[in-house]
């Protein structure tokens, strides 16, 4: 039996039930030193997913505030194996345009802020290599197939958020190394790796980075026009999960 943690939002949530097998469905509040956090937890053959929302609360909370500690303590005491995040991305490269899905291999995070389990004595962890190569080796053979010929593993820049980032910016961070840039991701990973939790990531290319729509460089982003197109775009997603259930 496979225990599998999924973070994304409300599409993927909504989506993925209806997609796959489910044999039974618990709804559920997980109760953590960090605060509560709604779980979806579902049945499907002999596999269990355990769905957790990012943005949980009250409306849609910030990125910026979003309580990463109690989302990956809630999964970790649902005894997940893995997790396997969701994550909407505006994107750099010409090669890696809208609609694109691919997963991350690396990421790159000059926020200054700390995303740590220990507060108290010091523990270091290693984040040479972030994300599990066997899940990343799963999400490749399935995207490969649906995108043959697209280069899927990318490198994640994490900006702190809410805005979304300006044109300098996103020329420096393409100069440092960033392929796709988001509010999260990062720090859910380095949480999952303190506590020992495979972590993969799935990149669905929902935008233009700022300056590089074609043909508009000074066209505004827009979170309502971002969201949409990011939630049009899931059946990828759908099958990367499918694949973690067989």
């Amino acid at each position: 039996m496979m225990r599998l943690g999924l973070i994304g939002g409300t599409a993927m949530t909504s989506l993925a039930t209806n997609e796959i097998q489910v044999d039974r469905l618990d709804e559920v509040i997980a109760e953590t030193r960090y605060g509560n956090v709604p779980l979806l937890c579902v049945k499907s053959g002999s596999n269990e997913l355990i769905f957790v929302e990012r943005h949980h609360g009250e409306g849609t909370t910030p990125p910026h505030a979003i309580n990463h500690h109690a989302n990956i303590i809630a999964l970790a005491g649902a005894g997940v194996e893995s997790i396997l995040a969701i994550c909407s991305v505006g994107t750099i490269p010409e090669d890696f345009p809208p609609g694109s899905v691919g997963y991350a291999t690396q990421y790159i995070d000059f926020t200054g802020v700390e995303s740590s389990f220990h507060n108290g004595d010091a523990k270091f962890t290693s984040m040479t290599s972030p994300f599990d190569a066997n899940m990343n080796r799963k999400l490749h053979s399935v995207l490969s197939k649906i995108q043959p010929g697209l280069k899927l593993d990318r490198t994640y820049w994490l900006a702190h958020g809410p805005h979304f980032e300006t044109v300098a910016e996103i020329n420096a961070i393409e100069k440092l190394g960033g392929e796709v840039v988001g509010m999260t991701m990062p720090r859910e990973c380095k949480l999952s790796a303190e506590l020992g939790i495979p972590y993969a990531a799935i990149l669905v290319s929902s935008n233009w980075a700022a300056g590089r729509e074609p043909g508009d460089s000074s066209k505004d982003l827009n979170h309502d026009e971002v969201s949409s197109t990011a939630e049009s775009k899931l059946g990828p997603v759908i099958e990367c999960i499918k694949a973690f259930t067989q």
